[in-house]
């Protein structure tokens, strides 16, 4: 459901670059290939860092800080939406990350002037690592997962949910007007807010099955006997 969702927030961000794909091979299907190939590379990444934040959440598993690392990103979320576009102007601004995200430009930009399948990977694939907000809270999902395959699962499913409305974009070309997509991006804030509310929830343990299961190591201990 994020990744359905946060599809109208890719339109914004990363539906340039979609448009702005090159033509793979001569045909309506090897067009389509391509820019399947694409959404297909971006998918990739996001499991890839769902593994390692899956892992890092499995620490805190460990150390029994589950709940209140549901918690916490929990609240971070709520006050991203609230300070987010602020907070993201000065990260943009950092140096370090400047640099790191004006090589990746760098290297899309070769890659959009050829046209092979392979570069149609690679597009995606580094797409996957451009700064975005919507990622980052996905990203805090795999974390609270905690395990390294359910971090790989959680990201695979965010980008596929994205897939529908990036294919829609880069198939359609400017088709998508500039303020439909405003307009739609702003159902974002409202399903970031819920997220939030289910990760708080969930850290609280109550009982409720799916939404806020119990989470206290009795739960989770397996009965036996001693001898």
């Amino acid at each position: 459901m994020l990744g359905l969702v946060g599809g109208l927030h890719c339109l914004g961000m990363c539906g340039p670059l979609a448009i702005a794909l090159p033509v793979t091979g001569s045909s309506r299907t090897s067009y389509f290939v391509g820019r399947l190939v694409y959404n297909f590379g971006r998918v990739v990444t996001y499991s890839l860092l769902g593994i390692v934040f899956g892992l890092i959440g499995k620490t805190f598993v460990f150390a029994g800080f589950q709940r209140w690392l549901s918690i916490a990103l929990g609240i971070a979320i709520l006050l991203a939406v609230i300070v987010g576009p602020r907070f993201s102007a000065r990260l943009s601004a950092s140096r370090p990350i400047f640099a790191a995200v004006a090589k990746l430009k760098a290297a899309l930009g070769g890659l959009l002037k050829k046209r092979s399948v392979g570069s149609m990977l690679m597009i995606g694939f580094l797409n996957g690592f451009l700064p975005c907000g919507l990622v980052y809270v996905a990203l805090a999902g795999a974390a609270v997962t905690g395990s390294g395959i359910g971090g790989f699962v959680y990201m695979a499913c965010f980008g596929v949910g994205t897939i529908p409305l990036m294919l829609v974009a880069s198939l359609s070309g400017k088709a998508i007007q500039g303020a439909f997509r405003f307009n739609l991006q702003k159902a974002i804030p409202i399903a970031l807010v819920m997220l939030a509310i289910l990760f708080i929830l969930r850290g609280m343990s109550l009982g409720i099955k799916y939404i806020s299961p119990d989470l206290s190591p009795k739960a989770k201990s397996p009965g036996c006997c001693s001898h």
